[in-house]
Order: C-alpha cells, then structure tokens, then sequence
C-alpha cells in the first residue's frame, strides 16, 4: 500500500473540517415506522435526510469494506463475514493519514482481517465482530463510573445456548451477538453504545484544551442496535408491546408466493426445520410483538447514545465546523417475510434500505430531504471530499457532497446493491429505480417489485407475462452496470441466463 503523506500535502489547510461518522449496526428501519429516532430526525432536520439511501451488501464484513474502499464487494473481495481478503486495495483511513488530520475510531470493525488500530487510527477497536464488555478498557470505565457489571434477562432466545431463556446472564463470550432478545437490568450507562459515547465525548473534550489542534476524523462504531435486543428498562418502557404494529410480510407464505428458495432459508432456534423457515411462524403475534419492542427500544437507546456525542460537539465548540453522517452498514430482517430472525441471502428492502442523514452546517442547508440514490459505498469518497482528498484510483462510490455543490451534475438513475450469500454462497443483484426493484438471483426464480404500488414486496411481478419487458430493461441495465464495475461473476451469469 502506498504512501500518502506526501502526495497530499498539497491538500492541507486551515480552518479544515472535522468530521464525525456515526454507525448503527444492523438496524431495522425499513418497514418499522413506529420507532423513536429523536436525535436522528433532529440531526436530519439539520442537513439531509436521503429517502434513497442503500448499502452496498446487507451484510456486515462486506458493507464495511464498501464504507473503507468505496468499492463494490465483488471489487473488495470480501465477500462475506470473515473472508479476511488482504487490504490491496486503498482504504480512506489509510490515504486520511497522508494529510494533517488525528483520526480516532471507537467501536466495532468486522471489515476484514485487522482492526483499525493498524490503519492510522488511536481509541478503542478489536479485530473482527469481537464483545466490547470482556476488554480491559469497558471494565476501566465500571471502575471510573462506579458501575455494576452488566447483566440481561433473557426472554427469547434464538441461539444454542442451553437454558438462556428465563435467565440473567452475563454477555461475556468472544463476541456479544447472541440470537437473543430481552433487557438489560443493568443501568444504561453498562450498555456498549454509552461506553463508546463516554469514550468519544472524552476525546472531543481532550481536543477542545489543545490549543492549535489540528482537524480531525472521528468514527463511532455502534454494535447495537444488531441483535441480541437487551435495551434498559428505560427504554422498554417507551414501547409497549401490545400497541406493536407487526409487518406485512411477516404472514407471507414463502413457499407459495413466488419468491426465490434463499427466503426458506433460516437458521435460528425455534424457527426452523432442518434449516428451512417453519410456516406459519413456531412464535404466537404476541411473542413478535414483544420481540419488536425490544429491538426497537434498542434503536431508541442507540440513538440517544449518538446525541451524546451530538451533544459533545456543540459544548466543546466543533459543532458548526463538522461533517456529521449517521447511518448504518444493512438493515434487520427481523419478523419481515415469514418471521425471519437476523438476516440470510435474500435482498427485501428490510435489509437494503438503510437510514441516512447528513449535517454539514455552511456548507449543507439545512431541513433538505433528497431522492438521489445513495449508498453507504459512498462515505469514503463523501470523508475525504469533505478533506479536501479523493482515492488515487477509479472508485464506485461517489462524494455525496456533490449533490449540494452543483445542482446541474448528473447523478445516478438507479442504485444497485449485491450479495454473494449469508449461511450458504449466493449471487444475487438489487436494482432499484424509482418506480421497480428488481432482484436477479442464480439459478433461483428472480423478483421485481412495484416500489410505489406494492412496497410490502408481496407481489412478485417477474412471474407475471405483461412485465416480462420490465424485467428485460432491468436486466440489460444490470448488464451495463456490471460491464461499468466490472463485474465479471454477474457477466457471466447473465450471459448464461439470456441464451
């Protein structure tokens, strides 16, 4: 990897924007109108709220690697979770130390092999998903605040943990991802969103006593609100579960409503049968209500996590000289089309259409709601624009920044998102316009969607003949795509699919 120091020097300046870039981590959103986001919605009436905005693959390590390149997975090479592909490709963080800017990153990774320690930042960050409560700074942090070890009670438990259900438990495995819901009985202070908030405030604090402090990239990685769902009583509380509005999609028959085998796909405890999607749902309506509440009360806790930090940059002075960005890398699948729980292959807006805001005061006008198709692939370009730096070499993504610096440049007419698999190898392509989805799938019946008329995705229109020329315009648009990309895996298949 080269160097950047000093290729980019050029590109240092006074009076440089800070940035902060908040992420949520798997995050229902799409479909769940009934959650509590004040400081979202208040940080999006600030800037930009983008109704458009996609990941790149609704799934962890590969989404991420899209944030750091600004590249497609099938450019990246991490296909999924864990692939561990070696960094050959450049990484934002990495050309960011080239110029005058500290860069801090507290929070989850999961991009790959590596934290991002190794790529020019300081703070708190493990190698891969990894459980913030068992590290020696989480427990130094109990010790300064006086705080009680965390504990959560355990209502459902999706995940092979023998007698978890009914219990208090301590989350200290090698990662803190249990298939689980409940509460945490522990003040909210334990939780890991408020641990990572204290850890950024105290840096901003820091940085506001040192006189002549350059800019600087600050990055919070939230692992909430990612199951398992264990909010404070707190925040329960503001949800109850009986006034839960359950999905549409969650009484939806996958096994006769024309969708593609990845949507039998299930995996967690008490859901499944030898790995298929147990129909009608194994939980009662009240058991999903429940569960719904939980999850959603984790967003509401996550978020007011965030306006701690939120709250930071304004007392400590940097708040009318930041680029602020909230979002998340994918969404939650979570009682969508059947009653899934977590995620799998499949690509329904549950778990591509992410939130995304954007606050950038002088620069962005505030109380702006765009259409323009935009994806977390974006935030690298989006970062080093606002540093005034870009990639050496041809991205995907594009400075988001653009939109509001001249009205008159083209941007996309369509945003695509892809999967290589999740509990199983997949090729999958989403191509969203403004009216159609379209989904190709390998080997497996395809899936086309009126975004307007039909948004609860129930009625497959690539079955039906009088939208065979629809379906024929999208596939040759994902054939341009993936020419423009390089996308070679889908070439192929394409290739053979229109013999």
């Amino acid at each position: 990897m080269q160097s950047y120091v000093e290729s980019n020097n050029d590109a240092m300046s006074k009076n440089q924007t800070n940035i902060l870039y908040i992420l949520n981590d798997h995050q229902a959103y799409y479909g769940h109108s009934q959650v509590k986001r004040p400081v979202f919605d208040k940080l999006a009436g600030e800037g930009i709220l983008f109704e458009n905005a996609y990941t790149a693959c609704p799934l962890c390590g590969p989404a991420r690697r899209s944030m750091l390149t600004g590249l497609y997975p099938h450019n990246h090479g991490e296909y999924q979770n864990d692939d561990n592909h070696p960094y050959d490709k450049d990484l934002y963080l990495d050309i960011m130390a080239g110029s005058n800017y500290e860069q801090y990153y507290f929070g989850k990774w999961h991009a790959g092999t590596g934290d991002a320690l190794e790529h020019n930042c300081t703070g708190f960050n493990y190698p891969s998903y990894n459980n913030p409560y068992t590290k020696p700074e989480y427990k130094a942090y109990l010790k300064e605040l006086n705080l009680p070890e965390p504990e959560v009670f355990v209502e459902h438990n999706f995940w092979d943990y023998p007698n978890m259900a009914g219990k208090i438990i301590k989350q200290d495995g090698d990662w803190c991802n249990e298939h689980a819901s409940g509460m945490m009985v522990t003040p909210k202070e334990t939780h890991e969103s408020f641990f990572l908030a204290y850890l950024a405030k105290k840096k901003l604090k820091e940085l506001s006593e040192i006189k002549g402090s350059g800019p600087f990239s600050m990055r919070v990685d939230f692992w909430g609100p990612h199951q398992p769902y264990f909010p404070t009583r707190e925040f329960a509380a503001m949800y109850n579960p009986n006034d839960i509005n359950l999905p549409e999609s969650l009484r939806e028959n996958v096994y006769t409503n024309n969708k593609p085998e990845i949507y039998q796909v299930e995996h967690n405890k008490g859901l499944h049968e030898d790995g298929r999607l147990i129909y009608p749902s194994a939980l009662e309506d009240s058991q999903w209500r429940q569960i719904l509440a939980r999850c959603y009360a984790q967003i509401t806790q996550v978020d007011a996590a965030a306006g701690i930090i939120l709250d930071a940059l304004r007392e400590y002075g940097f708040e009318e000289n930041t680029l602020v960005i909230l979002s998340t890398d994918h969404g939650d699948a979570v009682a969508c089309h059947g009653g899934h729980f977590d995620k799998a292959s499949y690509m329904p807006d549950e778990l591509i259409h992410i939130p995304m805001a954007i606050r950038c005061p002088g620069v962005i006008p505030s109380g702006q709601t765009s259409k323009h198709f935009v994806s977390n692939m974006d935030i690298g370009a989006t970062i080093l624009d606002a540093a005034d730096l870009k990639y050496p070499n041809p991205v995907n993504g594009r400075s988001i920044l653009e939109i509001n610096k001249d009205s008159s440049v083209p941007w996309r007419d369509f945003i695509v998102c892809e999967t290589h698999g999740h509990w199983g190898n997949h090729i999958g392509r989403a191509l969203i316009t403004d009216k159609y989805k379209f989904i190709f799938n390998e080997n497996q019946i395809n899936e086309l969607y009126d975004r307007k008329a039909a948004p609860s995705e129930l009625n497959n229109l690539a079955v039906k003949e009088d939208f065979q020329d629809i379906c024929c315009q999208m596939l040759n648009w994902l054939k341009e795509w993936a020419s423009e990309t390089n996308d070679f895996k889908l070439l192929a298949l394409l290739a053979e699919y229109q013999k």
